[in-house]
């Protein structure tokens, strides 16, 4: 199979990329490798593809309609998986615009590409922030996600939505996974996994928000990946008892799905801290912040469609990936 994926130098990316590889698929990747986070990371991470042949990179932005035709046009894509995105949640309050550019845009790019050259699945990314104003836990597919708290999450809506108006409009198979918490190696530096170990290695105070009532559907990403997998494999397909006087936000009479992928145990974040102070053997220093605009407590993915339709269950245990998450930051970033 030959698989393009979008933001195939980032993290949930490259793993999928290192993954469908060791398979046998051929994987086309392509990446900006903008730099909201350092690019050196970025170039890390595809050099765990040289010299591979089954690989091939490309250096371009999906904002760009003529780059990504040309793309479709030169390779006949079996399946495509779409990363890329402009992603954070506080920095959408200071820069919308790259989000509207990247996040819409692109990804309307991508599926004009799948729909004229009738590509088999659209897998792509969306996010647990599309949840936002709601509290009721644990987040399921069925419920209401109109009430989005920040640019970022209201770009992820609108992926599902675009999705499923090609779905419908040109028998395009689409599946939208709502990805909660990922960490592991070759984690994103904004993010709190690598802020924090950081923090506790160098013996500096960390800030944590909410006074640290906060919970994270905390997900190691070797089981992001293969429940990534396993949907790939499995294009969707039209639910014949779909119906229109109770519509179920998750399925259609049109090939989509829209599925949560987490762990489906939330971690307090103050347990976290735990679990890096453990693997580093120092103590957290802390200082306790208010919540952040755009923040939510808590995020807690049922997943039992998921499972239920893909036999999809991780199965890292906290303490295990927290440990082999710390051994790869201290490799790459040469701490003690």
């Amino acid at each position: 199979m030959k698989v393009l994926v979008t933001g195939v130098a980032g993290f949930i990316g490259a793993r999928l990329a290192q993954v469908l590889l060791a398979r046998g698929d051929a994987v086309v990747g392509i990446d900006n490798l903008n730099d909201y986070y350092d690019p050196a990371l970025k170039h890390a991470r595809l050099a765990l593809f040289n010299r591979h042949e089954g690989f091939e990179f490309v250096q371009a932005d999906l904002a760009d309609a003529s780059v990504v035709a040309a793309l479709f046009n030169r390779h006949a894509f079996d399946a495509v998986v779409n990363l890329a995105a402009q992603a954070g949640v506080r920095y959408s309050i200071e820069n919308p615009a790259v989000y509207l550019q990247s996040n819409i845009l692109g990804f309307g790019h991508v599926l004009e590409g799948c729909r004229h050259h009738r590509v088999g699945h659209l897998v792509f990314a969306s996010s647990s922030s599309v949840y936002g104003a709601n509290t009721r836990l644990p987040f399921a597919e069925h419920h209401n996600v109109d009430h989005p708290v920040s640019l970022y999450a209201a770009s992820k809506k609108s992926n599902e939505l675009l999705a499923h108006s090609y779905a419908h409009l040109f028998g395009l198979p689409c599946t939208g996974l709502r990805f909660f918490t990922v960490y592991g190696p070759w984690g994103r530096p904004d993010m709190a996994p690598i802020k924090f170990a950081r923090g506790i290695a160098a013996g500096e105070r960390i800030p944590v928000f909410n006074g640290g009532e906060m919970a994270r559907d905390f997900t190691f990403i070797d089981d992001i990946v293969e429940g990534v997998v396993r949907v790939l494999d499995r294009p969707a397909t039209p639910d014949e008892r779909w119906s229109g006087e109770a519509p179920d936000a998750a399925t259609s009479r049109a090939p989509y799905r829209i599925y949560n992928i987490g762990n489906g145990s939330p971690v307090a974040l103050m347990d976290f801290v735990g679990a890096l102070e453990q693997a580093i053997g120092r103590k957290a220093q802390i200082d306790f912040m208010p919540m952040q605009d755009g923040d939510v407590k808590a995020t807690h993915a049922d997943i039992a469609r998921l499972n239920a339709d893909f036999g999809y269950r991780p199965s890292t245990p906290l303490g295990d990936g927290v440990a082999r998450f710390i051994e790869w930051f201290r490799d790459y970033y040469r701490t003690s």
